[in-house]
Formats: structure tokens, C-alpha cells, sequence
């Protein structure tokens, strides 16, 4: 355990980090999983937009790499057409 001030202000801003982004990225999956397991068009479409937000958030709070973002938004898009067809 830090002695220092500074150290255990430091420490404590690192766990209020840390279980925020837990909950961000925890969100992120499961948003992803609904539009993958969507059965109809609507369903995914409706999910897709949510993903697509939680997505955008989280590369531009540097959660996931804004590439990790763009490949994830593409790859789902691809999902969302094929069941529109």
C-alpha cells in the first residue's frame, strides 16, 4: 500500500479507472452480441445503431484503437445486410 499522498490518490483514481472501463467495455460486448445473435432485420438494425455508438465512445475515450472501432462497425454492417436480404 502507497504511503505517499500523491500514491494513494493516484491508486484510488486508477481503480475508479479501471471499474469504469469494466463497465464500458462490458456494455460494448454485450451490445455487439445482440446485434450478432439478432434473428430478424429490424433487430439488428435497432442493435446495430446501439453498437455502432458504444463503439464510436469507445475509441474516442481510447478504450479500443479507433481501427479496432472502424473493423468492428464494418464487420457488423456486413451482418445487418445479410439478414436484410
Amino acid at each position: 500500500m502507497p504511503r505517499i499522498e500523491s500514491a494513494k490518490k493516484a491508486m484510488r483514481q486508477g481503480r475508479a479507472r479501471h471499474e469504469r472501463n469494466r463497465a464500458q467495455s462490458s456494455a460494448l460486448r454485450t451490445a455487439l452480441k445482440r446485434v450478432r445473435t439478432a434473428t430478424t432485420a429490424e433487430q439488428a438494425g435497432g442493435a446495430y445503431k446501439t453498437a455502432s455508438r458504444l463503439l464510436d465512445r469507445a475509441a474516442r475515450k481510447n478504450l479500443i484503437h479507433p481501427n479496432t472501432a472502424a473493423r468492428h462497425k464494418s464487420r457488423l454492417a456486413a451482418v445487418v445486410r445479410k439478414l436484410s436480404k
